[in-house]
């Protein structure tokens, strides 16, 4: 009786643990979907379906074991460094186009030089960056929690 109630503790933190990249994911396809949606929400919002997409691409392809955990805190940092990019560019544009150069760069070079996979496809990876049109110039080969602490870090210090 003891084990099975483990067990069944186990599997609701389990799916609740899930909840969080199945959250992100759903909730940005649902963006994507919205014939009401802006073309900016539909852009910003395709780019983490696909960040998302090749993420889990990744792990399955290279046969990797990733716990929900690992998951979870990949789609939430992945969700917030796109938020924060957001806000910080929009704060750099009130100040100067010099600044919001920086921001966007700031911001660029963390998904670049954090790689989660060190994928050789340097033109898959990068299809973002290379868009000159895109609204989310990042590498889908990125760390995003290690991504999202050097680019709020660096672009606090950058506003101030």
């Amino acid at each position: 009786m003891i084990l099975s109630l483990f067990v069944l503790m186990a599997s609701v933190a389990s799916i609740q643990a899930q909840s969080l990249y199945k959250t992100v994911h759903e909730s940005a396809t649902k963006v994507v979907n919205d014939p009401k949606a802006s073309d900016e929400e539909v852009q910003i919002n395709q780019f983490k379906v696909t960040a998302l997409n090749y993420l889990a691409m990744m792990v399955q392809k290279r046969g990797l074991k990733k716990d929900t955990y690992f998951f979870d805190s990949q789609a939430v940092n992945l969700s917030s460094f796109v938020t924060d990019f957001q806000v910080n560019l929009e704060k750099g544009r009130n100040i100067s186009p010099a600044k919001r150069t920086e921001i966007l760069k700031i911001y660029t070079d963390a998904s670049k030089y954090n790689p989660m996979f060190k994928d050789p496809d340097k033109e898959k990876v990068n299809c973002y960056v290379n868009d000159k049109t895109t609204m989310t110039p990042f590498c889908l080969d990125t760390d995003w929690e290690k991504a999202y602490d050097q680019a709020t870090t660096l672009a606090k210090a950058a506003l101030k």
